[in-house]
């Protein structure tokens, strides 16, 4: 039985998902506060009669927590978050975490996020201001001043390390562990006028790219021969 021919198609596809992921990190370079993905591989052994053959599995996608670059925009009503701490936006399927501090104030006086989600404070309660009161002052706490007067804080929320984050709109992503509201703030921090850039490296990413292509072309190869050089066998002892 000609495992090899199982061996590289399994290695095709786990290439195939990383030029997938490595993709989908590129198209998101200008995305604000976008996490970029990896993945880990590992071979998964099989037994084939009296041999153990390692193929390569399809690889477990894990979205990266670094940190993106703060760039300063002067909008008020932006902010980005030093430090390991996540924004929280309430949606009809339940919180989410979002690095994305864009946000917007409607006709009822409620935070909005850039998708138009109830910005939650530390107790997970939407936070409303007076639309008419000026613009907010917000402090490295999260602490929101408006008209002299405090009217609320923005909750910053910690994820547990071993938590599984999934995607959800724009750069927002789902924790499968409950979060913790933050209550240090010496290691996180609100820059109020700033947003947080994608944390993907384009040069990096196209680096992989062209190793990952050629990796996949090199296996492609092997393919093709080995499947060439059964044809053969086949049409000699034919």
């Amino acid at each position: 039985m000609q495992t090899s021919l199982y061996v590289g198609l399994s290695g095709q596809m786990a290439l195939q998902k990383r030029m997938d992921t490595i993709a989908h990190n590129i198209a998101n370079v200008q995305t604000t506060g976008f996490r970029g993905e990896t993945i880990n591989f590992q071979a998964v052994l099989k037994q084939a009669g009296d041999d153990s053959v390692a193929f390569a599995d399809s690889g477990k996608t894990f979205i990266s927590r670094e940190s993106g670059g703060l760039s300063k925009t002067g909008n008020p009503l932006d902010v980005a978050v030093s430090g390991p701490g996540w924004l929280s936006y309430s949606t009809p399927n339940g919180p989410v975490f979002s690095r994305d501090g864009r946000m917007s104030i409607d006709n009822g006086g409620i935070l909005r996020s850039v998708n138009g989600y109830p910005v939650l404070d530390a107790g997970k309660s939407p936070i409303t201001v007076d639309p008419k009161n000026g613009a907010l002052s917000i402090a490295s706490d999260g602490m929101i001043s408006q008209g002299g007067k405090q009217v609320g804080a923005i909750g910053l929320f910690s994820l547990p390390a071993s938590a599984k984050l999934t995607r959800f709109d724009n750069s927002s992503v789902v924790s499968d562990k409950p979060a913790e509201p933050v209550l240090d703030f010496v290691s996180n921090s609100i820059n109020q006028g700033y947003l947080e850039g994608s944390n993907v490296e384009p040069a990096s990413q196209m680096i992989q790219l062209i190793a990952v292509t050629r990796a996949f072309d090199a296996v492609t190869n092997a393919t093709e021969t080995t499947e060439g050089t059964t044809k053969d066998a086949i049409k000699t002892l034919g």
